[in-house]
């Protein structure tokens, strides 16, 4: 009988698979009440343990049952973090991306919105920073956000710099909420977006600051955010965020992302 442990590739694989989708898994639930109930599911856990090295019959059985359905309770409780680490995989892990196939074909990557397109963005942005209007314009990526153009108004209207600003316009009906811009038109306005669950490291971001955040975090949309009280503008992408940037860095951030081979 051998005395040595046989370690194949496959489990060094295995172990660095496992490693990563625990890492992933942290990210996503990081600074969320999820996280504690986690920490708590996990210490339960170790309870049990512990109870069945004892023997303590009773009490190990009564864990033993809630344990049981504890995949079951994991997925009711979880069902938030679920949908958003599988829309995480789905995007930053496609076949596409994977085996890069753009690059393999010599593809163009698609442009998402024309240049003018963008200056006009950039200027209803300028003009709204300098009279505090605040508004939030969330941009269509591959995620075509039915789900949230579906709770505002839908437009299909050309991008401008006076549409932006009629429909933030503070008495305006349709002022409340974000504007979604799909591939160079504006589609939906005044729609509700889900709000991040992650801690604020900047305390002073509002609720349209935290919607952004939120929309990035579970698509792979952009979001541009006004502030209604110092008017400064801000770029959130996958759930981070640039404060107070300026309209010449606006625009290289929308041309970066919405115009892959054109940048500014």
């Amino acid at each position: 009988m051998s005395l040595f442990i046989t370690i194949r590739f496959l489990d060094i694989l295995d172990i660095l698979l496992v490693a990563f989708l625990l890492y992933q898994v942290y990210r996503l639930i990081k600074g969320t009440v999820a996280f504690n109930i986690v920490i708590g599911l996990f210490s339960l856990y170790l309870v049990w343990l512990v109870v069945r090295a004892l023997n303590m019959e009773l009490l190990g059985s009564i864990m033993g049952q809630f344990i049981g359905v504890g995949v079951l309770a994991l997925i009711i409780v979880f069902h938030p973090e679920i949908r958003k680490f599988l829309v995480f995989i789905g995007t930053n892990y496609n076949v596409n991306k994977l085996l890069s196939l753009d690059k393999l074909f010599n593809l163009n990557r698609q442009a998402y919105i024309s240049a003018e397109q963008i200056e006009e963005v950039t200027d209803a942005c300028k003009v709204m920073s300098e009279r505090k209007i605040g508004a939030i314009i969330v941009f269509s990526i591959h995620s075509e956000l039915m789900e949230q153009a579906g709770t505002g108004e839908k437009l299909d209207a050309r991008i401008s710099s006076a549409m932006l600003q009629s429909i933030f316009f503070t008495n305006a009906p349709l002022h409340d909420g974000a504007v979604i811009i799909r591939t160079g038109r504006i589609v939906a306005a005044r729609c509700i977006l889900p709000i991040t669950q992650h801690e604020m490291k900047n305390p002073k971001l509002g609720f349209r600051h935290r919607a952004a955040i939120g929309i990035t975090e579970n698509t792979d949309a952009l979001a541009i955010v006004i502030s209604e009280e110092r008017g400064a503008v801000s770029f959130v992408n996958d759930g981070k965020i640039e404060e107070d940037i300026s309209p010449k860095q606006l625009s290289n951030r929308l041309y970066k992302f919405l115009i892959p081979d054109q940048e500014e």
